[in-house]
């Protein structure tokens, strides 16, 4: 499947903040693979297919948006074409449609590759040919690595996965010094991380504080057996670190269904009132804690300017898709990233010049993050977001409390 996005305009509103940097670009035009006087051509991969298929709302988002820019004139004069093709989210199809990209379709460069095993399957392909892989989608710290991966960056939902579970480690303990934890974890690179990051920030009490922890496979039918297990180990704590919808609501639902009290911990990649805990039952999301860098968008009467910019953009350019779905809210802060990108990059849209940009951003301010978060890069940190707040559902929506939580 091959979706085409070319396009833009929207109201004034709706504009995404890209005041900015002085781009370092001389002032004679350099162009590279994909770039032409009236084009910047992108490549994406989504699955839009497949289980983890409601992802693919973020391709479907992030070309809106760009129709949205190219309708206000694009960037410095060019259009912005996306070319999205649909990877299942297997990471052998990443790999056959990114060279697809890349080799006949010629684009400038890939953005938001959606999921950590997926971008670590196209990874060394893309820095060997020194391609940049932009705001690929994950959490995972091994992203955070310029020297070896110096065409590799992230743009994450929440910070890091291992510094996701250090501050649910650190609530819990607060609350319950002596709280035993149970881990269900996607059987993948983000789902181990979870699991190292857990052990490691326990140290020598690993042992002694986990239960027990049970991989799940992206494919599994369900994970009820995998619930039922850790519950019989009367945890005080679970901790549910999925990164796919279905498996995080799955859980989320046989918890409540066998009135297991344990508190409970969604990692922030499945923190989705619209397709992780309304199918798990919104009364059984009740009490959940997870991690959140985003606005929350919820139904009824706005104040918040960029939450009204926000919805307006979705009703004119995206009306077929519910704008409390938080793929949408991803989608269009990380398109916006990229806009920014761009934008530094003036007239010099060399590759070279195009990842040099990515890796220098200055306390980006983007109108969906929560206050106080904003986007930083250097040279020697590819972390541009990696702050966040404790939040609780509650009332059919997310709630943050406590002070912002700053990464290292």
């Amino acid at each position: 499947m091959k979706r085409l996005y070319r396009a833009a305009g929207a109201c004034a509103a709706a504009t995404i903040v890209l005041s900015a940097v002085a781009s370092p670009a001389s002032a004679e035009k350099a162009a590279g693979p994909g770039v032409s006087d009236s084009e910047i051509k992108i490549g994406n991969t989504m699955p839009y297919s497949g289980p983890a298929s409601s992802l693919g709302a973020v391709g479907r988002v992030a070309g809106a948006y760009f129709r949205m820019i190219n309708e206000q004139g694009g960037i410095n004069g060019r259009k912005l074409t996306l070319l999205s093709l649909d990877d299942g989210f297997a990471p052998p199809k990443t790999v056959e449609q990114t060279r697809k990209l890349v080799e006949s379709d010629g684009v400038a460069f890939m953005f938001a590759t959606m999921g950590t095993a997926p971008s670590s399957a196209i990874a060394k392909y893309l820095n060997g040919a020194k391609v940049p892989q932009i705001f690929l989608i994950s959490s995972a710290s091994k992203w955070n690595d310029p020297k070896n991966q110096p065409w590799s960056i992230a743009f994450p939902w929440q910070p890091p996965y291992a510094n996701e579970a250090a501050i649910y480690l650190s609530y819990i303990r607060k609350q319950k010094p002596d709280a035993r934890i149970a881990l269900l974890y996607q059987n993948d690179d983000a789902g181990k991380e979870y699991l190292k990051g857990t052990r490691d920030a326990l140290g020598a009490d690993a042992d002694k504080v986990i239960a027990a922890a049970l991989p799940f496979e992206v494919a599994d039918p369900t994970v009820d057996s995998q619930i039922l297990a850790l519950a019989a180990t009367k945890a005080d704590a679970l901790m549910i670190y999925g990164v796919t919808p279905r498996a995080c609501s799955q859980a989320i639902r046989k918890t409540a269904e066998i009135g297991w009290t344990a508190v409970r911990f969604l990692a922030g990649g499945c923190a989705n009132p619209e397709t992780v805990l309304k199918p798990a039952g919104l009364e059984n999301a009740a009490g959940l804690i997870s991690v959140i860098a985003f606005k929350p968008i919820t139904a009824g009467p706005q104040t918040d300017p960029a939450i009204i910019a926000y919805l307006d953009f979705m009703k004119k350019y995206s009306p077929e898709l519910d704008p409390l779905n938080s793929n949408g809210s991803y989608a269009y802060t990380i398109a916006g990233a990229l806009t920014k990108v761009l934008q530094q990059a003036g007239s010099d849209l060399t590759r070279e010049n195009i990842m040099r940009q990515a890796a220098n951003l200055k306390d980006v301010e983007l109108p969906l993050l929560l206050p106080g978060i904003r986007l930083n890069t250097s040279p020697d940190d590819f972390r541009p977001l990696r702050d966040g707040y404790l939040a609780q559902f509650k009332g059919g929506e997310w709630v943050a409390f406590g002070d912002l939580i700053k990464g290292q």
